[in-house]
Formats: C-alpha cells, structure tokens, sequence
C-alpha cells in the first residue's frame, strides 16, 4: 500500500505553517495582532513569541510522525486537529471572523480525511513514498 498523497500534502501545508511561526517570532509585533496564539489557548500569561515557538516545535514532532505514518503520528494528528477545530470553533461563535472560520474548516478536514486513511498508519507494508 503506498502513502495517500493527501498525508504529504497536509504533511507540507503543516511544516509550512510550522516554518512561518518560527519566522513570525523574530518579526513578532504585539500591536498587529488583536489575539495571539498564546491568548487563543487561554494562556495569556505566557510570553507570545515563545508560545510561537512551542507550537512551531509540537507541530514539528507531529509531521515527523505523520508523514512517516506512525501510529503515535496519526493520534497525535487527531488530538491536535480536534485542539485547534475546537478552538477555531469557540472562537468562530465568539468574534465571528473569518480567520477562525476558515482554521476551523481546515481542522476538520484534516480530522475527517485523516480518518478516512486510518489503514494506511496500521499497516505494516506501507511504501513511504
């Protein structure tokens, strides 16, 4: 069985998401954004450019896992698309911006279509091509 080409895809979409939140830590302006990362996950207490980070790094781990379809790699990537869908959503009902919206729809797509290929990370003749 080969690997769905949809897992490289989100694969790539994450690592540059991940990519750009560890640029975003350089040029971090507190004045541009009206809720950061940090905010968003109820731990305003903590310095923004370092939850940046954290969140580049946990990501990170979780795309190593993912694109080489580990099992760790799959649940990993259903606890984290339910994390920020769930936060995407409370936060779609509480500012009604689009942004939220549209991170919530991702997390849920990648939820459902990570789902729907659950076979190829519990298979032990998987090409990782």
């Amino acid at each position: 069985m080969k690997k769905p080409i949809g897992i490289s895809v989100i694969s790539y979409f994450y690592i540059f998401g991940a990519i750009v939140l560890l640029i975003s830590f350089v040029f971090y302006n507190a004045s541009t954004n009206s809720i950061g990362i940090a905010e968003r996950f109820g731990v305003s207490n903590v310095s923004e450019p370092l939850f940046r980070v954290i969140v580049a790094i946990i990501t990170l781990m979780l795309i190593f896992g993912y694109i080489r379809l580990k099992k760790w790699g799959f649940w990993f990537m259903i606890l984290y698309s339910v994390l920020f869908g769930s936060i995407s959503l409370y936060l779609t009902i509480q500012h009604s911006q689009q942004p939220y919206i549209g991170n919530m729809i991702f997390s849920f797509f990648i939820l459902f279509y990570t789902i729907s290929v659950r076979k190829s990370f519990f298979s032990n003749k998987t090409t990782l091509i």
